[in-house]
């Protein structure tokens, strides 16, 4: 009986021969990745030292610290947080990546998503990595155990298989297609299962949008999401690798806890309608609904395919009068490229406003709305008070879809402005 890509990566970090979903095992992480927050990096370091008596972590060369929320600080406390963090990282050893960007996407930037290897974060959205044949799982409970262990304990999970084929059309981008997976199978479908997804559409799929895809997967219930990793995918990360490792792929005859199979031909842009993650809808539903706020960012979406299509729609126009749009690139080197090819510029022509990279505009700490607005998003949440008030909405779209909405003022379908 085969193994799926999840099984077979659990198996050599617990330096077994093979696993099977359900089994109990000892695994060790490669890389343990975190970002400072109050109430997570700060008490992990306190607890290191007042409840084991560790002062510094072993193989500081497995872990990564990144300073990407609350950047930069405006209060005191703040900044004492981010400076108890880099503090920490020079006497353990560990590097602390600060002003680079959204850390699930520098991590993949800087070879923390290597092809066969176990990763581990308290956040869920690190799943992205698995764009690139990298298992990496939001571990909450488990990653004060990865700081004080060399092994976690951990259940190997089930995995749900979804299948892609088609080709998309204008307008359509990988953000629909992951909230389609979301309307087909559910937003409890793969409740702490790999999502693993697969299936010729990928072929015509970025590695951009690869990574929007899997970055998502919580919003079904997933514990992570991996794709098998093609040509495109391994000469990414082989060439960023930190580690040496043989990528895992599944076997034909692995067995997984559902199948499914989608076909995004015929896809429409979707519209995930507030305040729930799990409410997909075609955007034609809601076009002309009024919206005062965009926002073009998060780890979910903000690279350059993004960052290029609002460009293009934008070039020649102008943000409505009134009307905030927020642009915020994933990371400093996406947002140096995008310099480069001049689409900053275009965007800023147009009246947008442009940011250096931060988490803050997604989690509600910068570019609040206010009581009555509505934003159309490309952040990762649209539940009440996500970005400001709870009486405000954010309805979530491609990022074409947010860059016409601006030039709209109200929801507003991409493709007429594509050609």
């Amino acid at each position: 009986m085969g193994q799926t890509i999840a099984e077979k990566i659990l198996a050599r970090a617990a330096g077994l021969d093979r696993v099977s979903a359900g089994s109990e095992i000892k695994a060790r992480p490669d890389f343990v990745i975190a970002y400072d927050f109050p109430g997570y990096t700060d008490v992990i370091f306190r607890q290191m030292k007042e409840e084991f008596g560790i002062d510094k972590v072993s193989d500081p060369e497995r872990f990564a610290l990144f300073i990407d929320h609350m950047v930069p600080a405006v209060t005191p406390q703040e900044e004492d947080l981010h400076q108890n963090t880099r503090d920490w990282g020079a006497a353990n050893n560990v590097p602390v990546y600060e002003r680079k960007g959204i850390g699930h996407q520098v991590a993949a930037e800087l070879g923390y998503a290597t092809p066969g290897a176990f990763v581990v974060h308290f956040d869920g959205h690190i799943s992205q990595l698995g764009t690139f044949g990298t298992l990496a799982m939001g571990v909450r409970r488990h990653l004060l155990e990865a700081f004080v262990k060399d092994h976690i304990q951990i259940k190997v999970p089930h995995t749900v298989r979804v299948d892609l084929s088609g080709t998309l059309r204008p307008g359509v981008m990988a953000r629909d297609v992951f909230h389609h997976i979301v309307r087909t199978l559910g937003p409890a479908s793969c409740g702490f299962h790999v999502l693993e997804i697969g299936g010729d559409a990928l072929q015509h799929i970025s590695i951009e949008g690869r990574q929007t895809i899997n970055c998502l997967a919580m919003f079904t219930g997933a514990i992570t999401a991996i794709m098998n990793p093609d040509e495109t995918a391994l000469t990414y990360a082989n060439e960023r690798a930190r580690i040496k490792l043989d990528p895992q792929f599944s076997d034909p005859d692995a067995t997984y806890a559902s199948f499914h199979a989608i076909d995004v031909s015929d896809l429409e842009p979707v519209v995930v309608v507030p305040p729930s993650p799990a409410n997909t809808r075609d955007l034609s539903d809601f076009a002309g609904t009024e919206v005062q706020v965009g926002y073009l960012g998060s780890c979910a979406s903000g690279r350059l395919e993004d960052l290029r299509i609002a460009a293009d729609i934008l070039r020649g126009r102008t943000v409505k009068p009134g009307f905030q749009l927020h642009v915020v690139p994933t990371s400093q080197a996406i947002m140096e490229q995008a310099s480069r090819e001049g689409i900053l510029t275009d965007l800023i022509a147009a009246g947008a406003f442009v940011t250096s990279s931060s988490c803050d505009y997604c989690f509600g700490r910068l570019g609040v709305m206010t009581a009555g607005q509505r934003a159309v998003s490309t952040g990762t949440l649209n539940v009440h008070g996500r970005m400001g008030s709870p009486d405000s909405e954010i309805y979530i779209v491609n990022a074409a879809a947010v860059a016409a909405s601006a030039v709209e003022g109200r929801i507003a379908d991409p493709r007429p402005y594509l050609g």
